[in-house]
């Protein structure tokens, strides 16, 4: 009996360390930094070095928007107090839509200016994006439930409808009626996806409409566990956010971009929506749900337990669903130790026997791809290459926003594997594939 409570006391011990090494390894990333308010601006996209494509070319940069800074959607709790961090870190339970105000560069920069500054391949000086403030337009009606319905105003479908006027007047201005969100990690604030999807739009030269999904992660050492948990219940806000996209806005089809942990958010939705329409076809769940391409980014999920979303039929929902992978990826490589499970965003044990590559030969709406030899992608601990590496956020972008498949931008893959690489010379093959999408990209020099 000692022996058992020693060895039930060593586990534990043992179970806390992991937890804090995963915490300290995922820490390292760009999201743990001295000032969680503000992040740097991220590299430029090596597809727009050089000058000989720009995203600008094709739009007026004096014209003017119904609203400037970031659309956002979430469930954290409001802060009481009028002062940054505008939300906190706790559940809110309901959904709160709003406008962040973004401010980009030191000081007040032309919209000219972050265009020149954010295309330079090397920059002289830090470029640091901050929200400074946030005008919340009220909570998504549907979002309410029986247990938060004393929040509910006197007109709780009036949110929704300025929230939607908001989309649907960028939707007219826009060359593609396409909504994105980004849905991020584990252990940051309100402000970081709000910047993240900020950056992100900028490099899709603001087309479109973008939203931050900022479910309550809570910027803590030893919170790892205790997010992943609220990932579970954050699934059920996003699933009502895009229902309400697909039912009450012009947005022709809804992209997702999900990184880490947010992965679970992005993937518990989608369960869901499978679910509910799991008597539907294809076109039908097109029609009323509008999804169009998931991305996933640095997944830190189950890869077993994806392979059972797979047979429930999650793939119906999506027209495509692309995982970037790496096997430089050291924070998946502690959550695998901790979990004792392979995680979906690696590569390194990834042993694909006859059986999976026949279903990858016959699912071309699933896309795998290893970033391990991308450039930059092992910059910090190899977890965020989706900002770090100039090769994978172009992968990204130009996929988004020219809708191009993998071969069509560039990458290579051999028919015994189905995974998808970046050879040495894929930003020439990038640039040539969207000379054919899109010539007028090249016309500024």
């Amino acid at each position: 009996m000692k022996h058992s409570y020693m060895y039930i006391a060593v586990s534990g011990f043992r179970l806390w360390i992991l937890i804090v090494a995963i915490a300290l390894i995922f820490g390292f990333t760009a999201c743990a930094r001295k000032n969680p308010y503000i992040i740097e601006l991220m590299p430029a996209p090596d597809v727009y070095i050089d000058k000989s494509v720009d995203p600008f070319a094709e739009i007026d940069l004096n014209v003017k928007t119904p609203y400037h800074g970031m659309l956002y959607a979430t469930d954290r709790k409001p802060n009481p107090e009028p002062e940054k961090p505008f939300y906190l870190n706790n559940r809110g339970f309901v959904l709160r839509l709003g406008v962040a105000k973004v401010e980009m560069g030191e000081g007040q920069y032309t919209m000219e200016e972050a265009r020149r500054i954010s295309l330079l391949k090397n920059r002289a000086d830090n470029y640091p994006l901050k929200v400074t403030a946030v005008e919340e337009t009220g909570i998504l009606d549907r979002s309410f439930s029986i247990f938060t319905r004393e929040m509910m105003p006197a007109d709780p479908k009036a949110a929704e409808r300025r929230f939607a006027e908001l989309i649907n007047a960028k939707l007219a201005i826009s060359k593609k009626k396409d909504v994105y969100i980004y849905v991020h990690g584990y252990k940051v604030v309100f402000s970081n996806p709000v910047l993240v999807a900020t950056e992100l739009w900028h490099y899709l030269a603001y087309d479109g409409v973008f939203i931050a999904f900022a479910w309550p992660s809570t910027p803590e050492t030893l919170a790892y566990t205790a997010d992943l948990e609220t990932t579970v219940l954050s699934a059920y806000n996003l699933r009502k956010l895009l229902e309400f996209l697909a039912e009450d806005t012009k947005a022709e089809r809804i992209h997702i971009l999900g990184y880490s942990a947010g992965t679970r958010v992005v993937l518990n939705t989608l369960s869901q929506l499978s679910f509910i329409h799991k008597n539907d076809d294809k076109a039908e769940i097109r029609r009323r749900c509008h999804i169009g391409r998931i991305i996933l980014v640095g997944s830190d999920y189950d890869r077993q337990l994806f392979g059972a979303l797979l047979a429930e039929g999650i793939l119906k929902i999506p027209e495509t669903m692309t995982i970037y992978m790496s096997h430089k990826d050291k924070a998946l490589n502690i959550s695998r130790w901790l979990f004792r499970r392979d995680r979906l965003g690696q590569t390194d044990k990834l042993a694909l026997n006859s059986i999976v590559a026949q279903y990858l030969n016959n699912t071309p709406q699933l896309i795998l791809i290893d970033v391990s030899d991308a450039e930059g992608s092992a910059e910090g601990n190899g977890h965020a290459y989706f900002r770090n590496s100039p090769w994978v956020s172009s992968d990204i972008l130009m996929s988004l926003m020219y809708d191009l498949d993998p071969n069509e931008r560039g990458l290579v893959t051999t028919s015994e594997r189905r995974i998808w690489t970046f050879p040495n010379d894929y930003i020439e093959r990038l640039k040539t594939a969207l000379m054919t999408a899109n010539p007028n990209l090249f016309k500024w020099n």
